[in-house]
């Protein structure tokens, strides 16, 4: 497996605790935020696994904003934003 760096939020929804990659619109849940960011990782991966068996990894994350480094080994790393804050709109 390629070697990969994604960015994990997490938020509690109801009794749970969901995990996201945003970049690459995964999520998945737990009852703890650690079983939770676990659980993110597992999904990831098995997504990452089937890009590779259809041959689409680099495709997919080139598209999904990602960056390919050679320095000091192969690593795939999400774009970091310029800026990042909450926007209000309305009333």
């Amino acid at each position: 497996m390629k070697n990969i760096v994604f960015n994990s939020r997490t938020f509690k929804e109801g009794d749970v605790y969901v995990s996201l990659c945003p970049e690459l619109n995964v999520s998945s849940f737990g009852d703890t935020i650690d079983e939770a960011k676990a659980s993110l990782k597992e999904a990831v991966e098995a997504f990452i696994e089937e890009c590779e068996i259809m041959g689409t990894l680099e495709e997919v994350l080139e598209e999904a904003g990602f960056d390919k480094r050679s320095e000091p080994s192969e690593v795939w790393m999400p774009r970091e934003p310029l800026v990042e804050e909450k926007v209000a709109i309305g009333g």
